[in-house]
């Protein structure tokens, strides 16, 4: 895995042994930035269930000025941590070692919305609706954020009807998919 384009373009970066983490591949990844590049620039990334920071890491190459990585694996959060210090990006980002709730709480007593919010949480376990939920009175997030989730094609996202969110684009892989999602408009 490495960082595609941007300031830290062909740096390699570490991920943990095991299946703790699923690392987004570099063509999942450079699709995804291919659609936001135009809205990184000098912005605020929250990368949750942040594995080794990967995407993150690519959003802060491209231009984003601050990100917070929210992984709750302490050995997965140490990849982090070394994966910006290789980047050179350690004074642009925090690494949160919690569970994403916990943080979304801390963050939320900060007060520092997030232009971008992406979550690659594990696959088929409920955790984007309960984040989603969590979400959806934050001041965390502002009208024009953007919500990324990364997950399995099978999963649903329905129960965002009954929400303040909508889907704004959804793009399918082959095992995989990612859906942006906004507050709807008033």
């Amino acid at each position: 895995m490495r960082v595609i384009a941007g300031r830290a373009r062909r740096i390699q970066l570490k991920t943990i042994d095991g299946q703790d983490t699923r690392p987004t591949t570099d063509r999942i990844k450079e699709t995804l930035f291919n659609m936001i590049q135009s809205r990184l620039a000098q912005t605020s990334f929250l990368d949750c269930f942040a594995g080794s920071g990967g995407i993150g890491i690519e959003a802060l190459s491209r231009g984003a000025d601050r990100a917070v990585f929210v992984e709750q694996n302490p050995k997965a959060a140490d990849c982090i941590r070394q994966n910006l210090k290789a980047t050179r990006m350690e004074e642009k980002a925090s690494v949160m070692v919690c569970d994403v709730l916990t943080a979304l709480g801390k963050l939320e007593r900060d007060g520092r919305p997030f232009d971008t919010v992406f979550m690659d949480p594990p696959y088929n376990t409920g955790w984007e609706r309960k984040v989603l939920e969590r979400l959806k009175d934050s001041n965390l997030i502002r009208e024009d954020t953007w919500i990324i989730v990364e997950s399995s094609r099978e999963t649903e996202f329905s129960f965002l009807e009954n929400t303040n969110f909508c889907i704004v684009k959804n793009k399918e892989y082959k095992t995989n998919k990612h859906v942006f999602i906004e507050k709807k408009s008033e």
